[in-house]
């Protein structure tokens, strides 16, 4: 079942919203650089070109847009995630990845859900 297809009640405690944000996965076979699909406060759903296996502890570099009056700008977040749910992905070669933040400083977890907020107020 896709989520998209998903019709039951919604179980997340925090709102995402689709957005396509750079992120690095640190590990010790090589970096993987990938997007997010969409993201909330305490995780991403995101494409990557490596087959990551489920309960995978990886170490996050997030590349957050930040608006600073008519500026734009981004905030380096860097977090600890965990490998929760893979699906194949509709393009060859990619695989969609559910990562929740599992050790992420508070005050980040704060920047995210304002930008999930301000991006929600701008639809």
């Amino acid at each position: 079942m896709s989520a998209e297809s998903y019709q039951g009640p919604e179980r997340r405690q925090h709102l995402r919203v689709d957005r396509h944000i750079p992120f690095k996965i640190a590990r010790e076979e090589g970096d993987i650089v990938a997007e997010t699909v969409n993201i909330s406060r305490s995780g991403a759903y995101c494409r990557v070109n490596t087959r990551i296996p489920l309960m995978t502890k990886l170490k996050i570099q997030l590349l957050l847009p930040l608006r600073k009056g008519n500026k734009s700008a981004t905030k380096t977040i860097h977090c600890q995630g965990v490998v929760v749910r893979i699906e194949p992905s509709t393009e060859e070669g990619f695989f969609n990845t559910a990562i929740f933040f599992n050790e992420i400083a508070q005050r980040d977890a704060e920047l995210i859900n304002d930008y999930v907020d301000s991006c929600r107020e701008n639809k």
